[in-house]
């Protein structure tokens, strides 16, 4: 009994042992494994690891590749400023005195010629009334010089006096006309002096700015009112110095303003600065713009829009399908069933159309991603699916990445 029990534990250790040894995970024929069980195990060891080697490609929809394609290219350059109006101008005072009157205040609308205020003049009316009797006075002595001389004239021809007595009486004549003009030109003077007492306004226009009030003393040359004339005005704006050559006088511009967006404006570019702004190296661009109705207003701000055509056509690809890392622009790209990163060089951009001239790097051949995605490795296999199909990937989505 005990010899038999000894022999049965034997074998019962012996199938035990064999067949830890067999099913062993990843262990391939061992000693004293049988060939139909180091045949099993190969098998379950080799479809385990061919699931590590080969991954399933990447799907792409139609709507997330799109090819390169050449189209023309707008180019739209921007600037913004103040509105300001280039015929204005400021009245002042002519003479020193008191402001009598000043019938005009801010808003006021006036035409060229009108008479706006007065500066007091008593004493020049006094000085007029001066000069005129000197002048009155100049006009009497020189009638008197006129027939003495004409008497000498009349006694010379006939002997009666001397040359020399003929002389003196021209003499005295010249005198008299030139006290005359004097006396003339001096009243003139004390005229103007009280013309200009009365304050007139030079352009048409709306008043702006009153700097004093009827009862001040003035003196010459003191601002009175400031006229501003809103029919016609311009936008000072500036444009960088790698923009400003695309730019020419005469080009139309579109100019939106502060308080009215919806309904631009027609206006054109009138000057352009021959020099850089030092410090900013930006470059002053003025638009001339029509106010008819004086819709606008000076010192509004306003954005003006210069459309620039293409000539031509260039091959393009969305601004969404070029990247960017450490300063180098790239594309990714569907060939031969795997993704292909081309580094590209980028020309003209069309901000509206949402595309970027590509100049180098690509043709228009292979389809690239419409999209920006994370996790994409180069030479992972990809495709692109049939419409309807529901693809892996999407556009901004993370892609799982391929080990």
């Amino acid at each position: 009994m005990k010899k038999k029990w000894w022999i049965g534990s034997a074998a019962t250790l012996a199938l035990g042992s064999m067949a830890a040894v067999l099913w062993w995970p990843g262990v391939g024929l061992l000693v004293g494994a049988t060939p139909q069980a180091s045949a099993a195990v190969s098998s379950a060891t080799g479809e385990s690891g061919g699931a590590k080697k080969t991954a399933p490609p990447l799907e792409f929809s139609p709507a997330e590749v799109v090819q390169p394609s050449m189209a023309a290219m707008t180019q739209v350059v921007e600037f913004s400023g103040p509105l300001v109006a280039p015929n204005s101008a400021v009245v002042r005072a002519k003479t020193s005195g008191t402001l009598m009157s000043l019938s005009v205040s801010e808003g006021s609308r006036v035409v060229a010629g009108q008479t706006i205020g007065r500066v007091d003049a008593a004493d020049l009316s006094s000085r007029m009334a001066e000069r005129q009797a000197v002048l009155d006075s100049a006009r009497a002595t020189l009638t008197q010089a006129q027939r003495t001389h004409a008497n000498n004239e009349r006694l010379a021809a006939q002997s009666f006096i001397s040359p020399s007595a003929l002389e003196a009486s021209q003499s005295q004549l010249d005198t008299a006309r030139a006290q005359v003009g004097q006396a003339a030109a001096s009243l003139e003077t004390v005229r103007l002096a009280l013309r200009d007492a009365n304050v007139v306004a030079p352009i048409a226009g709306i008043v702006s700015k009153r700097h004093v009030l009827p009862g001040e003393k003035v003196v010459a040359e003191q601002p009175l009112v400031g006229i501003v004339d809103l029919r016609r005005l311009e936008l000072a704006g500036t444009v960088g110095t790698h923009e400003v050559g695309k730019l020419s006088t005469g080009v139309p511009v579109q100019v939106r303003v502060e308080g009215n967006e919806s309904a631009p404006v027609a206006g054109r570019i009138a000057r352009i600065a021959p020099a850089a702004e030092p410090g900013t190296r930006s470059i002053g661009v003025t638009v001339q713009l029509d106010n008819p109705k004086e819709t606008f207003r000076a010192g509004q701000y306003a954005m003006a829009e210069v459309t620039l055509t293409d000539p031509g056509e260039r091959l393009s690809v969305p601004l969404t399908a070029v990247s960017s890392v450490s300063g180098q622009d790239y594309v990714w790209a569907i060939e031969s069933g795997v993704l292909t990163r081309r580094a590209v060089t980028l020309g003209r951009r069309d901000e509206r159309g949402a595309r970027v001239e590509v100049v180098r790097g690509v043709a228009a051949g292979p389809q690239l991603l419409a999209a920006r995605f994370d996790n994409l490795r180069e030479g992972a296999p990809a495709l692109v699916t049939t419409a309807g199909a529901s693809p892996v990937a999407s556009a901004g989505a993370s892609l799982p990445v391929l080990k």
